[in-house]
């Protein structure tokens, strides 16, 4: 769900939003670039449907020219330097690239093309060398530091000296402390990740999209819903293969038809040929990009003075260092896989036969049927996707803040298939917009997250505007989008990000939104989900979608009785990948392996994780979290979060839950603080204590 740059520049921070890369094809000048100059629509939302793909070069062209400027006029001033003429200039400098830069970053994630990919790859090292061309100015970081040392004396209000101070150290870890010698090694290895990261993405939905398993008939998909069978057929056509099947993957390990496919060959075809990818020595491998980038990210950390990248990226979380990180993991991986194997008898009885990692989900969902009586399939005529997201979601967070929403069919996304929503605070002032883009399609990446396409800033008085991205097959046309009970907590989870994007306050867009520590950023939206099964919420938004009842009080228990089924198989997934990317990111150049798969089969087997039937949830060759994301050595922050969550979950029930004064509180005293404050001082002052791990192992099934 975050940022996508490797060492993440301070000058691109966003969150939940792909490299915003370019272009290098020129628009003919007499046509009207819509994103040289702010949008004229409602809350500055990026005018969508006049962006073409030829408009980005020469606005990323101009807003690197024009930032270098404005960075040169600071960094040469003769004046002495002072707040506002350094870091406050600093904060409003680069408004046309930043603004160029999301617009492409949103429409390369989400609406993608040849081009886009192929001038994303172009451009990347570009944008890497005009970074460096930023951070590494040793002039503009002599009046940076003057002032860092000289902060106490200064005066500055709190969010002021935060961000004095966030930049000082923004620049020393971009590498402004090196000699000549070593900031060109430097800006080598940044402009080298640029390149391999793009590579590394492409790949990934390449293969996504050429990985799709086809068979021959109808029967062969028996269990199937007919709506994901007919999705099916009109995949195949699409593919060429009229009259065959098309079940197209998504990028985890485990795939969601695996849950209902009847025939143990189609399950074992799916699961095989997801976790081949990435290594099948086709013109999509990864293997090698994966050892670039580990090899590049290890010499990058060990030049700035880190034992190693896992280092060099937790100075900067809420957990600090590696050793913090593997308490949490051992704690958490052995229980987990004893609570997995004990699962696998359980499933391996129900299957009459030992169990492989292709029946899992499959017998997972025929014992939780026996055990308590339900199945997905009675579960998803309750969720219909309008009600779910309006009489759901918003409902929700009407009741805990007191936030209306007003549909604005007159704004527009990218796809004519996204909702808008204006948003609006208690008294009825506006407080930004919200858009929602729901469905899969075979030019948008995979997983969720969200977005923002405007971050809001006190300096200019922007208003945020939020993005949530989902991937969820669209069905036939006049038939209705009914989700799982997974895509409805993944709604509520992503909205979660979209609140703390939208109650964003803060005076400097550097600390705006989501702009926060990679393993807190989940917290937020880990509590939001809470709401989807809170009973109230519930029962206003699970209503069948053609007899307009509620779901039965009696199924909604069974599905919260079975929170904890399955638990051991979805923490192991969970820490297994989170464990073999703090692997990879804790070497040392001379100890990046040569064989990928033999490395990951050695960290599992040191961990206790080599349990076949429980493979990672992501395996290295399209872990894009962790090589085109974000999240390198930031993995864990998914567990590391969970432990605020559930520990804030509690507080919300004994506090009274779905109250204004909870959602008021949660909201003035983190939501809108961003990054402005330190993550564990807004927790502690939310929370009037450290987090108690105790309702994390609980819900976990670790006590």
């Amino acid at each position: 769900m975050m940022r996508i740059v490797m060492v993440l520049p301070f000058r691109l921070s966003c969150f939940s939003i792909p490299l915003m890369l370019g272009l290098i094809t020129s628009a003919p000048a007499q046509v009207r670039n819509p994103l040289l100059s702010e949008s004229a629509l409602p809350y500055r939302l990026p005018p969508f449907a006049e962006i073409k793909d030829e408009h980005f070069a020469p606005a990323f062209e101009k807003g690197m020219s024009e930032e270098l400027a404005q960075v040169g006029v600071i960094a040469n001033n003769p004046a002495k330097p002072t707040f506002e003429n350094t870091v406050v200039a600093l904060e409003r400098s680069g408004e046309l690239l930043n603004r160029a830069q999301r617009a492409f970053g949103t429409l390369n994630a989400s609406l993608t093309n040849p081009e886009l990919e192929k001038l994303d790859a172009a451009f990347s090292p570009r944008f890497a060398a005009h970074n460096d061309a930023v951070s590494l100015n040793a002039p503009l970081f002599e009046r940076i530091r003057s002032l860092y040392d000289e902060r106490i004396a200064l005066g500055l209000d709190p969010e002021s000296l935060r961000l004095l101070e966030r930049y000082y150290r923004d620049f020393v870890r971009s590498g402004a402390k090196l000699s000549a010698g070593y900031k060109d090694k430097m800006k080598a290895i940044n402009s080298e990740l640029a390149k391999l990261s793009a590579q590394f993405r492409q790949n990934v939905l390449k293969e996504i999209n050429a990985s799709s398993v086809f068979v021959d008939s109808r029967e062969e998909l028996a269990g199937l819903p007919e709506p994901a069978i007919t999705a099916a057929a009109a995949a195949a056509k699409a593919a060429g293969a009229e009259g065959k099947f098309a079940i197209r993957l998504i990028n985890t390990s485990g795939q969601p038809p695996l849950d209902l496919l009847q025939n143990p060959i189609v399950r074992r075809r799916v699961m095989d040929g997801s976790l081949a990818r990435g290594r099948r020595g086709n013109e999509f491998d990864n293997r090698a990009v994966v050892i670039a980038i580990t090899r590049k990210r290890a010499e990058l950390a060990q030049l700035l003075g880190f034992p190693n990248f896992a280092a060099y990226q937790l100075e900067e979380q809420t957990a600090g260092t590696v050793e913090e990180v593997s308490k949490l993991m051992a704690r958490i991986a052995p229980a987990a896989v004893v609570n997995a194997r004990k699962e696998a008898l359980e499933l391996s009885k129900a299957a009459g036969r030992q169990i492989t990692a292709a029946d899992w989900s499959y017998y997972t969902e025929k014992v939780r049927l026996t055990r308590y009586a339900f199945d997905e399939s009675q579960l998803r005529p309750y969720y219909e996707i309008r009600r779910v997201l309006v009489d759901g979601v918003f409902y929700a967070a009407t009741k805990l803040y007191g936030i209306t929403f007003k549909e604005r069919t007159d704004l527009k996304g990218y796809s004519p298939d996204m909702f808008v929503f204006e948003v609006f605070n208690a008294d009825s002032t506006p407080l930004g917009l919200f858009l929602g883009d729901f469905y899969a399609r075979p030019n948008k990446r995979g997983g969720a997250w969200a977005s923002a396409y405007v971050p809001q800033s006190g300096l200019t008085g922007n208003k945020p505007v939020i993005g949530n991205h989902l991937n969820i097959p669209k069905p036939p046309a006049g038939e209705p989008t009914l989700m799982t009970h997974d895509e409805v907590n993944t709604m509520f989870h992503e909205f979660g990000h979209a609140l703390h994007g939208l109650f964003s306050a803060v005076k400097y867009p550097r600390f705006a939104g989501t702009s926060v520590p990679r393993d807190f950023v989940e917290f937020p939206s880990q509590v939001n989900e809470m709401w989807a099964t809170w009973p109230e919420v519930f029962e206003h938004y699970a209503i069948h979608y053609q007899t307009g009842k509620p779901m039965p009080r009696e199924l909604l228990d069974k599905v919260k009785s079975a929170d904890k089924f399955n638990q051991g198989f979805q923490t192991t997934e969970i820490v297994a990948a989170a464990i073999l990317d703090q692997a990879w990111h804790r070497l040392k150049p001379s100890e990046i392996p040569g064989d990928v798969a033999a490395f990951e089969a050695a960290v599992f087997k040191k961990h206790g994780l080599d349990f076949a039937p429980v493979p990672s949830r992501y395996n290295s060759t399209y872990f894009s979290h962790v090589f085109a994301g974000g999240y390198a050595a930031g993995y864990y922050s998914y567990l590391w979060s969970e432990v605020l969550d559930a520990d804030t979950v509690e507080w919300f029930k004994r506090n009274g839950g779905l109250k204004r004064a909870n959602g008021d509180r949660f909201r003035s005293l983190l939501l809108s603080r961003g990054g402005s404050l330190e993550a564990k001082e807004m927790y502690r002052t939310f929370r009037g204590a450290d987090p108690d791990p105790a309702p994390f192992l609980k819900r976990r099934a670790l006590e």
